[in-house]
């Protein structure tokens, strides 16, 4: 599925990936290829972006929301710093 991390200023992230966690207002959630449509909110924490089964990219986001439509996500966010 196609990710895009954005914030106010910039980009931080476009490419395909396996999947994305996410640290949801209620909990920590994922979504994976071919995930259903959705909207959520999202707190402060850890993002990790799953390139593939293998190998994994961390981010610290400052919240924001999700959409994910057509097997593309779109993490909106105030603010993200790579690990």
């Amino acid at each position: 599925m196609l990710l895009e991390v954005l914030t106010p200023e910039r980009k931080i992230y476009s490419g395909e990936v396996y999947g994305v966690q996410l640290p949801g207002i209620d909990g920590s959630f994922e979504v994976l290829d071919k995930h259903a449509p959705l909207i959520a909110a999202l707190g402060k924490g850890k993002m990790k972006v799953l390139k593939d089964k293998t190998s994994n990219e961390f981010y610290t986001i400052e919240g924001g929301f999700v959409e994910v439509l057509r097997n593309k996500a779109t993490v909106l966010v105030e603010g993200a710093v790579a690990q």
